[in-house]
């Protein structure tokens, strides 16, 4: 499949409260979020022309620029017009939101109070990220990198600055012939994936561990609610490397990658079972339903 690059698309880009053409969609080599990290973004689904908690991940948005210092200017109404707006001026129905707020070109400097803050809103088809054949499993390696401990990040915060060590992460997997890396905390228990969250099921019980020093996932939560109906046990808490060889069943949870089956982690073999795919047909079913539904559903 041939490559399309993203800044050489038809359609249109929500930009500070207006549509602009998509490859109009720029902004200057000197912005400060480039230099500085100082973005923070989100990553939603629509399903049918709903976008799947919507205002749970505006909320997030909005509270992840404030763990950085900075107010994006529009309210959470604001935004979620927007991220609807975007998906009716491209036609989409099924599709991946991405809204990205930055420090702008103002100021060029670790401090940088005065700069603008701006919001962008894209939308584009996307698939699950592991593809369609989620049962089949994917492969992970063990990643070098490790999550920062929350007294050295803002690690509650969605940071672009904190997806370096999954890009790294993933590209070392990739390499090595996995799908995706399992990363550990900094003091070595399992933390997550390089984008979505891990479960892993021991004696009908599903487990995953504290997000401490990483997102509380909206998908995770989702999936807690919906094995917590199916009266599947759900324990949080701290696991450890070794532990994972003694689990029945493990898979992922994340917008991208939807509920997502591991059938490996570096040499240790895993069959996806019947919790994973319980889990997988509740979450297809819950994602398709009104945003009324969903929200008396996932609470």
């Amino acid at each position: 499949m041939s490559l399309v690059p993203f800044d050489n698309r038809d359609g249109f880009i929500w930009w500070d409260g207006t549509m602009v053409p998509w490859r109009d969609a720029k902004l200057h080599v000197l912005s400060h979020g480039l230099h500085y990290a100082s973005a923070v973004f989100e990553g939603e689904r629509a399903y049918a022309g709903n976008i799947f908690r919507l205002r749970d991940h505006t909320n997030r948005l909005i509270q992840s620029g404030r763990l950085l210092g900075f107010e994006i200017p529009f309210t959470a109404d604001e935004i979620d017009s927007a991220c609807k707006a975007i998906l009716n001026a491209n036609n989409l129905a099924d599709a991946y939101i991405r809204p990205v707020a930055w420090r702008g070109s103002e100021q060029l400097a670790v401090s940088a109070q005065m700069t603008k803050i701006h919001l962008a809103i894209a939308a584009w088809p996307w698939p699950n990220l592991f593809g369609a054949d989620r049962m089949k499993g994917i492969r992970l390696a063990v990643a070098e990198w490790r999550r920062p401990d929350p007294r050295t990040a803002p690690t509650a915060s969605k940071a672009a600055g904190l997806y370096m060590i999954g890009t790294l992460s993933k590209h070392a997997a990739e390499k090595a012939g996995f799908d995706d890396a399992l990363m550990l905390t900094c003091d070595g228990f399992v933390a997550e994936a390089t984008g979505a969250n891990i479960f892993f099921a021991f004696d009908g019980s599903l487990h995953s561990p504290t997000p401490e020093s990483f997102l509380d996932g909206i998908t995770r939560r989702t999936v807690i609610s919906l094995a917590r109906a199916r009266n599947i046990p759900v324990i949080e808490r701290r696991i450890t490397p070794e532990e994972v060889r003694d689990a029945a069943e493990v898979f992922l949870a994340g917008t991208a990658a939807e509920i997502t089956p591991v059938r490996a982690i570096g040499d240790l073999a895993f069959t996806p079972g019947t919790i994973t795919e319980t889990l997988i047909g509740d979450y297809d079913a819950l994602v398709r339903m009104p945003p009324d539904e969903v929200a008396k559903r996932a609470a």
